[in-house]
C-alpha cells in the first residue's frame, strides 16, 4: 500500500505558519485579519452549527459564539499533518489544538480539539475552502468569556 500524499517541505512550512497565523488571529479575535485566509464561499462545520455556507455566516454564527468566550488557541504544530494533492493544487491540515474555556464562575478549564482543513492553491495563494473544528468528547461545549472583537 503506498503511504500517505504528505505535503513537500515548502507546502508543509507554507500551510504550518497559515495555521500558527490563524491560530493568532483567533487568540486576538481579529476577524477582520482572518477572513482573507479563506474563500469567500468556505463551507464549514463546527460546535454551533452544522454545514456553514460562507466565511460571513461562519463569522456570525460559530466565530462569534467561539472566539471571544475563549482563550489561548493554539494549533499542536509538532502534530499535524499536512497531506497535498500530486499536482500541488489541494492540500489538507489534519491538527490537533488547544484553547482554554471558562465555567460560567470564570474558573478556567482545558478545551482540546482537532480540525481538518482543506486548502485550495490558485495564482499563486492557499485559501481555506473547507473547515471542520471540533472538541474531543467530553470536553464541555459552553464557554462563558466576554473578550471584546479586535476587528470585525
Amino acid at each position: 500500500m503506498a503511504d500517505l500524499p504528505e505535503a513537500d517541505a515548502a507546502t508543509r512550512a507554507y500551510l504550518m505558519q497559515w495555521l500558527d497565523t490563524f491560530a493568532g488571529y483567533v487568540r486576538e479575535v481579529d476577524y477582520a485579519s482572518a477572513r482573507p485566509l479563506f474563500h469567500p464561499d468556505v463551507l464549514a462545520f463546527g460546535t454551533h452549527r452544522d454545514v456553514i455556507a460562507g466565511v460571513q455566516s461562519w463569522m456570525d454564527t460559530q466565530w462569534d459564539n467561539v472566539w471571544p468566550k475563549t482563550a489561548d488557541f493554539r494549533f499542536a504544530l509538532d502534530a499535524t499533518r499536512i497531506l497535498a494533492a500530486d499536482d500541488g493544487s489541494m492540500a489538507v491540515a489534519v491538527a490537533p489544538w488547544t484553547s482554554t474555556g471558562f465555567h460560567q464562575d470564570g474558573s478556567r478549564f482545558d478545551r482540546p480539539g482537532r480540525a481538518t482543513m482543506i486548502f485550495h492553491k490558485s495564482g499563486g495563494t492557499w485559501l481555506c475552502v473547507h473547515s471542520h473544528m471540533s472538541l474531543n468528547r467530553g470536553v464541555p461545549q459552553q464557554s462563558h468569556a466576554n473578550r471584546p472583537v479586535k476587528a470585525r
